[in-house]
């Protein structure tokens, strides 16, 4: 006699891990790794200590992994902004203004970078985390590198530009935006500094108008 047997289903998962990665990420935005305990997460998150754990693992283990999802969404934005759909004016003019983006946000006080605020008091004292910020600024500087190499090979600037170091230029202008919003500074200057930067490299834009 052959039964029947009704396959076991999982227990679904009582929690949405993107939006917890979300939660927790603008928790240790604001304060800190140091400065954020478990309880905080636990109720950013809406889950209790052993979700937790059994989800992401300790506290630095969970800041690890939305350390690295930020990374990845990050760099994923940038991809877009400095595709070669348009000319490298554009391309920055669009990095610039999806940074301000992030740092000033519309429902919040300006927080500037994640992984400035948080992640570079942390790799003082953590190899990992400095490995993996080192790689972060690394790879954003070759995705500059290899834009601004691009403009030249289009004939926007000239054959002799040393790409590598205006790579590192727009990262450092990138950080210092960075930097400067989440001390108070106003957007409108950040702004400006952002499209000075951008005349600095490509020239000033042509004038408008007839």
């Amino acid at each position: 006699m052959v039964q029947n047997k009704t396959a076991k289903r999982g227990r679904p998962r009582a929690y949405d891990p993107d939006k917890a990665l979300a939660r927790a990420r603008d928790v240790f935005w604001v304060q800190g790794f140091a400065a954020t305990s478990l309880d905080e997460l636990s109720a950013a998150t809406r889950m209790n200590r052993p979700s937790l754990y059994g989800a992401f693992g300790d506290k630095r283990a969970f800041y690890r992994t939305v350390l690295e999802r930020y990374r990845e969404q990050m760099r994923d934005e940038v991809r877009l902004a400095l595709a070669p759909d348009a000319p490298l004016r554009e391309a920055l003019t669009r990095l610039f203004a999806f940074y301000l983006a992030i740092y000033f946000p519309e429902d919040g006080q300006p927080r500037g970078c994640f992984m400035i605020s948080t992640a570079v008091p942390e790799a003082a004292t953590d190899p990992d985390i400095r490995q993996l910020l080192a790689e972060t600024f690394r790879g954003f500087d070759r995705m500059l590198e290899k834009r601004i190499a691009k403009a030249v090979s289009d004939g926007e600037l000239p054959a002799d530009t040393d790409c590598a170091t205006l790579g590192r230029m727009v990262a450092s202008v990138v950080g210092y935006i960075a930097i400067r919003s989440r001390l108070g500074e106003s957007r409108e200057m950040l702004e400006s500094f952002a499209a000075a930067t951008v005349d600095h490299i490509c020239g000033k834009a042509a004038p408008s108008g007839g």
